[in-house]
């Protein structure tokens, strides 16, 4: 619940109502209730403003996951599937992207601006395990590059994963690729 909340849409609304509080204090001439309408609302509203200027939205579901597919995550999902899942169903500060941080270490894209972005994602089950697949927009990385880096992907994502990365049946235009990168669990012997 809290994951899904925008601490901006707080900041704003908190620090909005308490400087609308300061204004009709100070019009109606109550000196404590208008400087703590002041000292407080005004701050905490600028503050509510710069989260909104750095802030990324949470990655959204591309398709519902089936209760099927949420009981196999209970029991096979890795520590990395789950760490990747809710970093980026949350509300992020400071970043430009999703996963930003892996995609450079893995030099997917020359800068900021051609680096693939992450649209969606969704769960599955594949030959009986979990599976959590990653949608890039991947305009300026090819799929053959993003298949060229799938030994550093499987090794990056760690242990009892192997990734597999196929570009996107629902293609819509030509000058965008749609890649998936599926994180799929190994079963352990």
């Amino acid at each position: 619940m809290l994951r899904q909340t925008s601490l901006a849409q707080v900041g704003l609304i908190f620090g909005g109502l308490l400087t609308a509080v300061g204004f009709v204090a100070y019009f109606k001439d109550y000196a404590t209730l208008n400087l703590a309408g002041f000292f407080y609302g005004i701050p905490i509203l600028l503050g509510g403003l710069a989260l909104k200027a750095a802030e990324l939205e949470p990655v959204r579901y591309s398709q519902p996951t089936s209760s099927e597919v949420l009981a196999l995550r209970e029991q096979q999902a890795t520590e990395t599937q789950n760490q990747v899942r809710k970093d980026i169903t949350r509300y992020r500060y400071g970043q430009t992207a999703h996963l930003i941080d892996a995609i450079e270490r893995l030099g997917l894209g020359a800068n900021d601006d051609e680096h693939p972005q992450l649209q969606g994602l969704r769960e599955v089950e594949v030959d009986g395990a979990y599976g959590l697949v990653l949608e890039f927009n991947s305009p300026f990385v090819s799929l053959e590059a993003w298949q060229e880096k799938q030994e550093k992907l499987t090794k990056f994502f760690g242990p009892n994963i192997r990734v597999e990365i196929t570009q996107s049946q629902e293609e819509e235009e030509e000058e965008e690729e749609e890649i998936e990168l599926a994180l799929i669990t190994v079963p352990q012997a």
